[in-house]
């Protein structure tokens, strides 16, 4: 009987990377033959929350990664199979001894996955070891000393890629693994209006934010048009692991050491604690992705109307700034964070409709889908912790603060175009003759608004300000307050 190889694999996920990888530093520390994995799961292809956008975008990490590995003689092993039967065909070759991956804070379907392939690891005798990501921890019940464990982990020296050579398995052994596997076409679409996967478009990004374009960050991060170019646009690149928060901290220290005005990247830093922060959250209370996190909140009922939600999904609503930014967000992947907050808003707040049914549009459109922002950014935003601000959010008069010229609505809603601007923030305003001058008519031309805003606030506002009284949701309140309220919460607004 012939002995099989012994051999590691590391289990890409969410951090599609080389450098800073602890998973791959761990794996190769053992100077054991390593096989670098990607595997495109039946059950996360076919799962609502994700979108082809996605998958385009994890095929071209993968490609820059083994764009890197050609010096190496191997490349990732990508395959589309359940994971379980992806280790079964590895194992007719080779003896597994240990499985390197990160620790997911992923949906409920990928950490129902995980407990099953623990049971599995366990099963065929190999040793999963999976390493802290970006700093959140698994299996904590409270905040003390989070913020301060975090930032010493940011504070870390960056794990190499430096392996052995001939560490890696060759391109002949991966062929001979692709054999029996189904493997995935890494091709994708050339021409899009999404960011490009890939660890060396992140660091072009990262240096053209540190080199300039981070000294408007505070000025233009509420600004739908001027923010596409002001923010860092490094979202999908952390979100997908194309480089690690710890990689992007760093840098920014670096920065803002000799940066004149400190307040710019000071804000870029403290929007890295905050997006940790909201992951940690989610680590500690997962049931967030189908409920409210304030159960007092589970006795709110809304009434479901798939005209409004239709209207909303496709920018049709007669509100022009809410419709640019849906439209944007649908061919770019990409908005601001308050044209994100004002989409939630409208649709939970002015239509009135539940959250839950917001959350798997928008995570399809999002390129830089994170479960851990995601969910509990939506509940924020619908009004529903018990412990934030509401905020109904006015789109028109965010459009004429934010957008004053009407630059994006211009851009993603031109049927407004040739309208003077302030019939571009309103159309609905708009007069018989006034049509007539422009030759544009209301309703055929552009939707006349499906909701009273004025009316709808007023209903959202009394109720959910009523509810913020309620015995059980102030109970909750304060065991939300308890488990996940940082000692400190002043250190992460901090601008450094």
């Amino acid at each position: 009987m012939t002995t099989k190889p012994h051999i590691n694999v590391v289990w890409l996920k969410r951090d599609l990377r080389l450098q800073d990888n602890e998973a791959i530093a761990n794996a190769l520390k053992t100077e054991k033959p390593t096989l670098l994995l990607y595997v495109f799961e039946h059950f996360l292809l076919n799962d609502n929350h994700y979108s082809e956008r996605h998958f385009n975008f994890i095929k071209e990490s993968i490609r820059d990664i083994n764009k890197q590995l050609k010096d190496h003689n191997s490349k990732v092993l990508t395959v589309t199979s359940d994971i379980q039967t992806a280790f079964n065909l590895i194992q007719e070759f080779y003896k597994i001894d240990a499985i390197y991956s990160h620790v997911e804070t992923g949906i409920l379907a990928t950490y129902n996955r995980d407990k099953e392939f623990k049971r599995y690891c366990r099963n065929n005798f190999i040793i999963w070891n999976e390493s802290k990501n970006n700093g959140v921890e698994r299996g904590l019940t409270n905040r003390e000393n989070w913020l301060e464990n975090w930032e010493v982990y940011m504070s870390q020296s960056l794990e190499t890629f430096n392996p052995n050579p001939e560490q890696l398995l060759d391109l002949n052994a991966i062929s001979t693994l692709e054999s029996v596997l189904t493997t995935t076409d890494l091709s994708t679409p050339e021409s899009t209006k999404f960011q490009k996967g890939g660890s060396a478009i992140a660091w072009k990004y990262a240096q053209s934010f540190f080199e300039s374009r981070y000294k408007d960050y505070m000025f233009n991060i509420s600004k739908p048009e001027a923010s596409r170019t002001s923010c860092s646009r490094l979202s999908p690149y952390i979100a997908w692991g194309n480089i690690s928060i710890r990689q992007v901290y760093q840098e920014a220290q670096k920065i803002k050491d000799t940066a004149k005005d400190k307040r710019h990247i000071g804000g870029f830093i403290s929007r890295l604690r905050w997006q940790a922060h909201f992951i940690q959250k989610f680590e500690m209370e997962h049931t967030m992705e189908n409920e409210s996190v304030n159960k007092g909140y589970h006795k709110l009922k809304k009434s479901i109307s798939l005209q409004y939600q239709q209207a909303w999904q496709e920018g049709k609503t007669g509100f022009p700034l809410v419709d640019a930014s849906m439209r944007c967000l649908i061919e770019t992947g990409y908005v601001n964070f308050r044209m994100r907050a004002m989409l939630v808003s409208f649709f939970t707040h002015l239509l009135w409709q539940p959250w839950q049914n917001a959350s798997e549009h928008l995570s399809q459109q999002f390129l830089d889908f994170e479960p851990g922002i995601h969910f509990p950014q939506l509940q924020m935003q619908a009004g529903e912790t018990g412990i934030n601000n509401l905020r109904i959010y006015n789109p028109t008069l965010n459009g004429l603060k934010h957008d004053p010229n009407a630059e994006f609505i211009k851009k993603w809603v031109p049927e407004l175009a040739r309208l003077d601007i302030p019939f571009i923030h309103e159309p609905y305003l708009m007069t018989e003759l006034e049509q007539g001058l422009y030759n544009f008519k209301l309703g055929t031309d552009y939707p006349l608004p499906i909701i009273n805003i004025k009316e709808n606030r007023k209903r959202a506002s009394e109720i959910l300000w009523n509810m913020k009284k309620d015995p059980e949701v102030v109970k909750e309140s304060f065991r939300i307050l308890r488990r996940h309220t940082l000692q400190d919460r002043s250190k992460l607004l901090k601008n450094d």
